[in-house]
């Protein structure tokens, strides 16, 4: 009897080892390969109904010319962030897999987007609930989904076999780490069942023509668990953002075949689900009633979205030998280099400073943009002298001291004029051609300039 080959695939980057280590030899990561049994092409060639991808023209070579150029219809969710984040809608025959900590709402907004297409014939695959558990949260929600198609299994083959006689037009997996293939003899959630499973469930989609929604879980740094190969292989990947305890969840896109990526839609947390902000810039200014020290606003850019959100920090001295930089929803990095920048340039020193930077509203940003706001807000709490509360600053900050532009500058502009700021301070390349009405803006090229501006 042969012997059967054993591999050893590392949970993190997907990489394959024909034997055991302590450490990946790609990734560098330690215990993190597990035993996995190559399986999946002989289950392919039993199984040759799901052996590939069969839509469309395939097999033959063809010209850049004769390829159609016909747009995929779209289907609206009747969610409006949802559908920005998907691209404007849902594509036919598109897999996008939903991450997010444990109560952070992706079962909830799957239920409502189901609510929302009664029109699609639907199939809610649950590996986590029972049914009683998925149809009280719908009575909970007072969603109408008296006609939804509910299944409980975890074997992928017996999924697919349902969902080939069911014919449905959209379907959920819930979740991604609960299934397993007959084919594999790991466990479920192990790399090689996250990995196969996924496969199966994407070739039934692009063959069938089937939306599919799957839900992944993260990891405690808050990715998504298993190979990374899975984000490879879905369409579109969604990430839920902030803290499951607070009311505002933010839905980001990190992957979109189909449209823009880190695009964001904002939802509020309410007892009958998840409610669309369709003006997040109001939750994320704080609203001072008189300007204060160490506040500022920017206009960051979130996919295809400007939004005003409102940048605080606090410098403090520091009775320690090594002063702290601590930031949330910043780059820490950055904005050690940004005191640098200030030091040499500006002539002002925190060294024996703490200094503690904070996004309000739980937002990360992540773009460039907020060197200058950063550095503005950090000055004014140094200094204990409040900026003008009608005042919108955004720029990116050189080694050298230079402000370079930032992309869409006036199109922030336009934003920050709609909710009454009166001024602004912007790099010198992000000057409109023409005047913006209702703000005054001050256009700089140096970190000195800047700083004399607001002395």
């Amino acid at each position: 009897m042969a012997k059967i080959k054993i591999q050893y695939v590392c949970r993190h980057c997907g990489s394959s080892h024909n034997k055991w280590g302590g450490q990946c030899t790609d990734c560098k990561e330690w215990n993190c390969l597990e035993e996995v049994i190559p399986q999946a092409d002989t289950a392919q060639a039993k199984n040759p109904r799901f052996s590939g991808y069969t839509g469309g023209d395939h097999g033959r070579i063809q010209s850049l010319n004769d390829v159609s150029l016909k747009v995929s219809p779209r289907t609206h969710t009747n969610i409006s962030e949802l559908d920005r984040v998907l691209g404007g809608g849902l594509v036919t025959g598109s897999v996008t897999l939903i991450g997010g900590d444990p109560g952070i709402g992706k079962s909830t907004i799957l239920l409502q987007a189901l609510a929302s297409l009664q029109q699609l014939k639907s199939l809610y695959v649950t590996g986590e609930e029972s049914l009683q558990q998925v149809s009280m949260r719908a009575h909970r929600l007072e969603l109408k989904l008296d006609d939804l198609k509910l299944l409980t299994e975890t074997c992928v083959e017996r999924i697919l076999a349902q969902a080939s006689i069911e014919k449905p037009e959209l379907m959920v997996i819930d979740s991604i780490q609960t299934l397993f293939t007959e084919q594999l003899n790991s466990a479920p959630g192990s790399v090689g069942q996250i990995r196969e499973s996924a496969a199966q469930l994407v070739r039934f989609a692009k063959q069938t023509g089937t939306s599919l929604f799957i839900v992944g879980h993260v990891t405690k740094e808050g990715t998504l668990a298993g190979p990374r190969v899975l984000e490879h292989m879905v369409d579109t990947v969604l990430y839920f953002e902030g803290d499951p305890g607070s009311r505002y969840r933010i839905l980001r896109a990190v992957k979109n075949r189909f449209g823009a990526i880190n695009e964001i839609g904002v939802f509020a947390m309410t007892d009958k689900g998840l409610k669309g902000v369709n003006n997040p810039s109001a939750i994320f200014l704080s609203g001072h009633d008189e300007a204060v020290a160490g506040s500022v606003v920017m206009v960051t850019r979130e996919g295809t979205r400007p939004i005003l959100v409102e940048v605080q920090a606090l410098v403090d001295e520091s009775h320690g030998s090594n002063p702290r930089r601590v930031t949330l929803g910043l780059e820490q990095n950055r904005m050690a280099m940004l005191l640098a920048v200030l030091h040499r340039h500006g002539g002002i020193s925190m060294f024996d400073q703490d200094v503690f930077a904070n996004v309000v509203g739980g937002v990360k940003v992540t773009e460039t943009a907020s060197d200058l706001p950063l550095l503005l807000s950090a000055l004014s709490s140094f200094r204990n002298k409040p900026l003008p509360s009608d005042l919108v600053v955004f720029g990116e900050i050189g080694l050298a001291g230079e402000i370079r532009p930032v992309p869409n500058g006036e199109e922030r502009l336009k934003e920050a004029s709609k909710h009454g700021f009166k001024k602004a301070i912007i790099p010198k390349g992000n000057m409109p051609q023409h005047p913006i009405k209702g703000i005054e803006v001050f256009a700089t090229q140096r970190i000195e300039d800047t700083l004399q501006h607001v002395h």
